[in-house]
């Protein structure tokens, strides 16, 4: 049985939206290790369009040398859209439809699935049940404004799993649905 595991950076005030505007100066040594553990031992990346657009504009044309260029063009990649026919992106698979979370189940059954950003994907997987471990790294930040991961969410009861203080003050905590 695989899983489904998802990470998030977030705000004290539950943003999610634009982190490459606020989250790069809390990373460190710490949260690189973490998000390096997060995306270890993954089969494929699960991403939702969104992020997919996003990743797909800078990936392809990275620095060829970069190791991560590497992991994330050639890991193998499930977008779920409904608006997307196909993907240009190398190692990418298109999951859409009525039955998209099926497909979901089907490609959990036998793989570890791992999300980076993607708050809409998280939202319908958390409510869905499909979502095995949301890692949250709290980024002790206000902005606000800007996107909030679970705004408009129902309730959805979590078990906190573990959680460690960086020394930025980011706290990574990680949930399991209960």
């Amino acid at each position: 049985m695989g899983s489904i595991k998802s990470g998030l950076f977030i705000s004290l005030d539950g943003v999610t939206e634009a982190p490459d505007t606020w989250h790069f100066g809390y990373f460190n040594e710490e949260m690189g290790n973490a998000v390096g553990s997060l995306m270890g031992g993954n089969d494929a990346m699960l991403l939702g369009r969104r992020t997919h657009d996003e990743f797909a504009g800078y990936w392809p044309n990275a620095d060829a040398d970069d190791p991560m260029t590497k992991q994330m063009n050639s890991t193998q990649k499930y977008v779920v859209s409904n608006t997307l026919a196909r993907s240009d992106w190398e190692n990418t698979t298109v999951v859409g439809g009525e039955d998209v979370y099926d497909q979901l189940r089907a490609l959990k059954a036998d793989q570890n699935l791992g999300i980076t950003g993607s708050g809409t994907l998280v939202r319908s997987l958390l409510a869905e049940g499909l979502l095995d471990e949301l890692h949250l790294l709290v980024h002790p930040v206000v902005l606000g404004a800007g996107q909030r991961v679970f705004e408009g969410s129902a309730k959805v009861p979590l078990k906190l799993v573990s959680s460690a203080t960086f020394s930025t003050g980011v706290l990574h905590l990680v949930y399991a649905n209960e």
